[in-house]
């Protein structure tokens, strides 16, 4: 299973942001925990099946697609922390997370995928590349947690230990009636180098908290695209149409796979922990197909020896953004109660932003998921009662209903 882990990663690439701001609220005492047995396995399989069923659910035939199920899984991992009842079990159905809860391995997760707790330093753009001189850099993973909330809003010490003992973080007070939109979409730039700016296109007043997840990759190929490309080359869109790109060519020995309808060739990043899959189906074939979690286990199966083989691919470049909450519905997650979060959270918002970068040289890829929540206002009262005047009252033991005191109030100004 731990070789599901970069197939997450390809598609879009935690340390918990520190908390140091003077306006955090964190829970004092509790240390980062280091997990004993997490069930990591059990949580992959999870976001590999929820990633390809929001794939299925939202990605049109035919177009460029990216999200990051790691990062929405984040996010709502922490969501879980808070949420209650009926909204906690379709969570839990929708992601697949372990009947004890997500935190454990999200927590594993993130000491093995993380190489850095800092934000990411932006690419120099003007960097020149030569491929004949110097080994490829170590690749960069972030993983960061950004939690938001009103000034003054009561959080539950339950879910602030949670928070601490599983993801080292806390959460930041801000004012939603004023620049928390400005500082929750600075901290989405600094902790993507700068690859997404914006994670909500706006907040209400109404907004009392927001949960955001950012991940972050930039990896460089093990061995770089050097041969000569193909230029003005023919590449066939999925209605048959064509147009012309550059596809980049690689021959050399690589992890190859082939199975009922699809071949599949492993292009590993610098330090071999991280790898994209390029999974490519027979002619007329689904792409999404490729992505459901059976094919992808029998991907990891057959990638084991390097043959010689010739890749052609292009390079590509493009975003995408998603309103959430709409397909989790279909998916199965209707329920909005994150009470354990603070009284009357509901879900208000889902955002999911992704961005993915691929040439010669290697891969850089971003990810935001950014949940805001409103507090709602108590229920209306369905009845008044009103001891405006004399009124009786009992005072009983309740598994028996005996009576302990009884009486009557005629003038409560009365003293005797």
């Amino acid at each position: 299973m731990r070789r599901l882990l970069p197939a997450l990663l390809a598609v879009a690439a935690l340390s918990a942001c520190a908390m140091t701001d003077s306006t955090a609220i964190t829970a004092k005492g509790v240390k980062r925990e280091v997990p004993k047995n997490p069930p990591v396995a059990e949580t992959v399989r999870g976001l590999t099946s929820f990633g390809h069923a929001l794939f299925a659910a939202t990605a049109r035939p035919g177009s460029n697609t990216v999200l990051s199920p790691l990062s929405i899984g984040y996010a709502f991992g922490l969501a879980r922390a808070g949420a209650t009842g009926q909204t906690a079990t379709e969570l839990d159905a929708v992601f697949g997370f372990p009947s004890e809860g997500p935190h454990t391995s999200l927590n594993a997760l993130t000491r093995q995928i993380v190489t850095t707790d800092d934000p990411p330093p932006p690419p120099d753009q003007d960097a020149e590349r030569d491929a004949q001189e110097g080994a490829p850099e170590p690749p960069v993973v972030g993983i960061a947690n950004g939690l938001f909330t009103q000034e003054g809003l009561s959080v539950r010490p339950e879910f602030l230990r949670t928070l601490a003992a599983q993801y080292g973080t806390g959460v930041r007070q801000v004012d939603f009636a004023g620049n928390a939109a400005e500082v929750v979409n600075a901290w989405a730039e600094e902790r993507t180098a700068g690859r997404i700016r914006k994670v909500f296109d706006e907040l209400p007043a109404r907004t009392r908290l927001v949960i955001a997840n950012a991940v972050y990759l930039k990896a460089e190929w093990t061995t770089p695209f050097t041969d000569p490309p193909e230029e003005g080359a023919t590449f066939t869109r999925a209605d048959g149409t064509t147009t012309r790109t550059t596809l980049m060519r690689r021959d050399g020995f690589l992890p190859y796979a082939e199975g009922t309808g699809w071949q599949a060739v492993e292009l590993r990043y610098a330090g071999d922990e991280l790898a994209m899959w390029v999974l490519v189906p027979r002619a007329g074939g689904s792409p999404g197909d490729l992505l459901s979690p059976a094919v992808l286990a029998e991907v990891a199966t057959g990638l084991g020896e390097q043959r010689p083989v010739r890749l052609v691919m292009p390079r590509w470049d493009f975003s995408a953004s998603l309103d959430l909450a709409e397909p989790l519905a279909r998916l199965g997650l209707r329920g909005a109660d994150y009470s354990g979060i603070t009284e009357g959270a509901v879900l208000d918002q889902a955002i999911h932003r992704a961005t993915v970068t691929v040439d010669e040289w290697g891969t850089e890829a971003a990810a935001v998921t950014g949940l805001a929540f409103a507090v709602s206002a108590p229920a209306p009262p369905e009845a008044e009662v009103r001891a405006d005047r004399p009124f009786a009252f009992a005072i009983v033991h309740r598994p028996t209903l005996a009576p302990l005191f009884i009486g009557q109030v005629g003038d409560p100004s009365a003293r005797d």
